[in-house]
């Protein structure tokens, strides 16, 4: 791969964007004092990547092609997960962000899986587990007298051995457990996150199959199985269990749903096993002991304006070809935690690739969220950068050859030929990266264009969206007092002196009807080969009826899975808007003189 054109360029962060790599990114020394800039860390995670390409071609031009993927980072064009920035280069660096565990019906699997788990979020990562094989609370265990604490108690024993590590040494775990629909224990499941307080650190979902959801449609029984004895236990009412499900969502935002049928339509080695397993944020179903390194392009810089603003797809093109190529090459670069999930990996080779700053790039196209036309661009996008990366792991088989479980797998056909990795693109949360990258996060709309967020030790982040601010500006509307108007209420439909023409462009979360939500995370879908990670958000006034048609609109538009979240059910949210950001707008406007200097967005305190 021969460096592009591309001159050299220095980082240029935001405010919010420098404080995240200072606190959580950067290396320290000894004394815990900042040892490295961004612009080294970039140059740090680029060169280790790239050393892996001397194994496939010994006369490779390393730093020609460490350079081109500096470059991309440092455009912030490109970013990978968060493990791959916090220990490349580093010895027995893990590299991977997204990890499943397997636990079966015994107290050695169980313990087993806590001591990966451990390891894996003291490096950065995240894990996903699948607790339907753990016989049901109280059935008969370890002799006549013992009784199985069931799939609940085991999610408090790994809870709360991942509360005492922080990933990378920066934030507690993330982990997502899902509990088959057929299991004895489910309607205490759906349960587990009552407590707003408990399992703060998990994401649970109930895992269904299109049986279930064809007998919640015609309302009924369907068999829990007990998973130690293969016996049938007892019959429940589908719709019951459902509204169950959709009442408790509607309370906390869990369970999440995920339709496992769906799923392995897609399984691209359907010879190595089903799948039933999916990461923390629910972008990556996998087998036992997979991992998948992520990486996310930077939509809102993938645009040109000629009169009208598009998409550059010659950009596009390079970004893709890097990204599926950075990440071969991070399989290969990545530590990991033991043996059997290096082996099962390298047996697949599947890597992330996917995309942040939707949102934004549809404010730059005068797209609103909510419209055929973001369906559209969707569509032909992510179409395309499906169809790119494919190419691109083909051209990588014909250099260094098909994943190992190439032969069986859905690649296997006539005249097919070589592919590099099982399955190329995906949809990740982005949360921290999109901050780094200063975009909006994943495919999600915006929460607002004004808000304050709570970040790790209680720090608070004034969050502007800089095209909205250039919109406003252009119009004559932007002030002070816009802003906190904004920041208090959340609610820019509601502000009489912005113009129709900002308030249809500048569609924010909770302005969106769900079925939209639900409409571009289908279209995404379609040209995904792994799973989308995104929110349905809903007002807090939302009703559990309406969750419950989110939901069966889901699974008919062939989602893999769907997490839905009504505003204010939680105590504390990661966004939030109201009286506390109103110290941050001043501070924010005080920094900037006569409004009329084109400097950063985003203020700290």
């Amino acid at each position: 791969m021969a460096a592009q054109s591309t001159p050299d360029v220095r980082v240029k962060l935001s405010p919010n964007a420098s404080r995240v790599l200072e606190k959580r990114y950067l290396r320290r020394d000894d004394n815990g004092e900042i040892a490295e800039t961004p612009d080294e860390m970039f140059r740090r995670v680029a060169r280790a990547v790239a050393a892996v390409e001397k194994t496939y071609d010994p006369v490779a031009d390393v730093e020609a092609i460490a350079e081109d993927f500096f470059q991309a980072m440092a455009c912030l064009q490109f970013l990978p997960n968060s493990p791959t920035l916090l220990n490349a280069g580093a010895e027995h660096g893990q590299l991977a962000s997204c990890f499943v565990l397997p636990v079966e019906d015994s107290v050695e699997s169980t313990f087993e899986a806590v001591k990966h788990t451990a390891i894996i979020h003291k490096n950065g990562g995240g894990t996903g587990f699948n607790f339907s094989q753990v016989r049901p609370r109280l059935d008969r265990a370890g002799g006549r007298r013992g009784v199985a604490a069931g799939p609940v108690g085991l999610i408090d024993v790994i809870a709360t051995a991942a509360d005492y590590i922080r990933q990378g040494g920066v934030r507690r775990g993330c982990n997502s457990v899902v509990l088959n629909v057929d299991h004895p224990d489910i309607l205490e499941f759906i349960k587990a996150k009552s407590d707003p307080d408990a399992l703060t650190n998990f994401y649970i979902s109930v895992a269904v199959t299109d049986s279930f959801m064809s007998r919640v449609d015609s309302g009924a029984d369907y068999p829990l199985v007990n998973p130690r004895s293969g016996a049938t236990v007892t019959f429940l009412n589908a719709r019951q269990v459902f509204d169950r499900i959709v009442d408790q969502a509607w309370h906390t935002g869990d369970p999440g749903l995920i339709f496992l049928d769906r799923i392995n339509r897609d399984n691209p080695t359907p010879h190595l096993g089903s799948i039933d397993m999916i990461t923390g944020c629910g972008e990556q179903a996998m087998l036992p002991y997979e991992s998948c390194p992520l990486g996310s392009i930077n939509l809102a810089r993938m645009l040109k304006s000629n009169g009208d603003t598009a998409v550059d797809y010659n950009k596009l093109s390079r970004l893709v070809d890097l990204g599926v190529r950075f990440l071969d090459d991070v399989i290969d670069a990545s530590a990991y935690p033991v043996d059997v999930i290096e082996r099962t990996t390298k047996t697949t080779r599947r890597i992330g690739l996917g995309v942040m700053g939707f949102a934004d790039m549809l404010f730059q196209m005068g797209v609103p969220y909510n419209s055929g036309t973001a369906v559209k661009v969707v569509s032909e996008v992510m179409g395309f950068i499906q169809e790119r990366a494919h190419r691109a792991s083909r051209k990588l088989g014909f250099e260094r050859g098909s994943f190992p479980a190439f032969e069986g797998s859905v690649y296997d056909v006539p005249g097919g030929g070589p592919i590099r990795n099982a399955a190329c693109t995906t949809v990740a949360p982005t949360g921290t990266l999109s901050i780094i990258a200063g975009c909006s996060c994943g495919i999600e709309p915006l929460f607002s264009v004004a808000f304050v967020r709570h970040m790790l030790d209680g720090e608070r982040l004034l969050d502007i969206n800089p095209h909205f601010e250039a919109a406003a500006r252009r119009a004559g509307v932007w002030t002070p007092d816009l802003a906190r108007r904004l920041v208090r209420c959340n609610h820019l439909l509601e502000q009489a002196d912005v113009p129709d023409s900002i308030k249809k462009v500048f569609v924010t979360a909770h302005d969106i009807a769900p079925e939209w939500h639900v409409k571009i995370q289908a279209a995404f879908q379609q040209n995904v080969d792994a799973a989308v990670s995104k929110t349905v958000n809903f007002s807090h006034s939302a009703t559990r009826e309406d969750i419950a048609r989110v939901f069966l609109l889901a699974h008919r538009s062939g989602l893999k899975g769907i997490t839905v979240y009504r505003d204010g059910s939680r105590d504390e949210q990661p966004q939030c808007t109201g009286e506390l950001g109103l110290e941050l707008v001043d501070t924010y406007f005080g920094s900037r003189p006569g409004l009329g200097d084109d400097g950063s967005t985003a203020k700290a305190i």
